[in-house]
């Protein structure tokens, strides 16, 4: 069972509108909740990127218990022998809600969401929000829900909305999604 984790809490605020979260990451776990990535100071307040019991990806944030957004994959992370590529986007300030917050596996833009729920334009997510910890690896306030795997070449832009082609690209030769370094 997996109880590391890394965290960071930032000195002064960040740009909560705009950022990118980009990793790698290769699950040794199926069927539990694991977090890839979370900033809460609660159980009513977080943004947040995890795997649930039923092995989807969700892409999640929620204030005083209310739902801001959420995005749910249909498709299933279950090879746990493969490396999978994440991108979350996140631009609030985007006049098209659906394109506030975009999630990227494998270059890709998922498209086909079980849940597709998009923020109120210039919402303010608790990434980069100064005293607030951010917290790779596990759920912050229970100390639980620690991801089981490999994680690599994780990043969060602060200010920026990249898309996945930014961090990785199609190898010519095999046809498969690689890094780009």
């Amino acid at each position: 069972m997996a109880s590391t984790y890394l965290s960071r809490t930032p000195s002064s605020t960040g740009n909560r509108k705009t950022f990118t979260i980009s990793t790698w990451f290769k699950r040794s776990e199926l069927s539990t909740n694991q977090k890839i990535f979370e900033a809460s100071p609660d159980g009513s307040n977080t943004t947040d990127i995890r795997l649930k019991t039923d092995n989807k990806l969700q892409v999640y944030s929620e204030v005083g218990g209310v739902t801001k957004y959420n995005l749910l994959t249909n498709r299933l992370f279950r090879d746990t022998s493969a490396w999978y590529h994440i991108v979350v986007t996140v631009d609030t300030t985007q006049g098209t809600s659906s394109n506030r917050v975009k999630l990227y596996v494998n270059g890709v833009q998922e498209t086909s969401l079980a849940t597709a729920t998009y923020p109120d334009q210039n919402f303010d997510t608790l990434v980069n929000y100064a005293s607030q910890i951010n917290v790779i690896g596990r759920r912050n306030p229970y100390s639980d829900f620690y991801f089981n795997g490999l994680m690599s070449h994780f990043h969060l832009i602060d200010g920026t909305a990249y898309d996945a082609s930014y961090f990785g690209e199609t190898d010519s030769t095999t046809g498969e999604w690689k890094i780009k370094t």
